[in-house]
């Protein structure tokens, strides 16, 4: 029963949060006008309303053996290396997105006005992408080092 749990609650999460979305594009394609506000509104209470239920299952000790599991296999100092590979990647990513958001535009704009610029701009455009793969890179090795 638990292991059921274990795998069906994940999948319900999923779809409490994605339900919004699908409302919004079935109404697209029939046609209706879609109130995009209180789409993302809607969007937003079910991923806060799935956080509170996930943060309060494990209070209840609907989960207090795979908690207790986890627990006992793992110590502070793998609790560490998980929250450092983690900000590695999601800060690479965050600053790949930054790089990103301003040469792309920028090369596209350069290009449109010289096309021999194509290479130049490929060149700034590719150097903010390895910013994320640096970060996925130090997570490896912060994981499996």
């Amino acid at each position: 029963m638990k292991t059921a749990l274990l795998f069906i609650m994940p999948l319900c999460v999923i779809a409490a949060i994605m339900i919004p979305l699908f409302v919004s594009l079935k109404r697209m394609k029939a046609g209706k006008p879609v109130n995009r506000k209180r789409s993302v509104i809607a969007n937003v209470a079910s991923f806060f309303g799935v956080l509170v239920v996930m943060t309060i299952l494990p209070i209840t000790g609907a989960f207090a053996e795979a908690t207790e599991a986890a627990n006992a296999a793992l110590g502070l100092g793998d609790g560490l290396k998980y929250i450092g590979a983690a900000l590695s990647t999601g800060l690479g990513s965050i600053g790949t997105g930054i790089a990103v958001g301003g040469a792309a535009p920028a090369a596209i704009g350069a290009v449109s006005e010289n096309d021999k610029a194509f290479s130049k701009a490929l060149i700034f455009v590719a150097l903010g992408e390895g910013v994320a793969i640096y970060g996925l890179l130090i997570s490896i090795l912060i994981l499996f080092g």
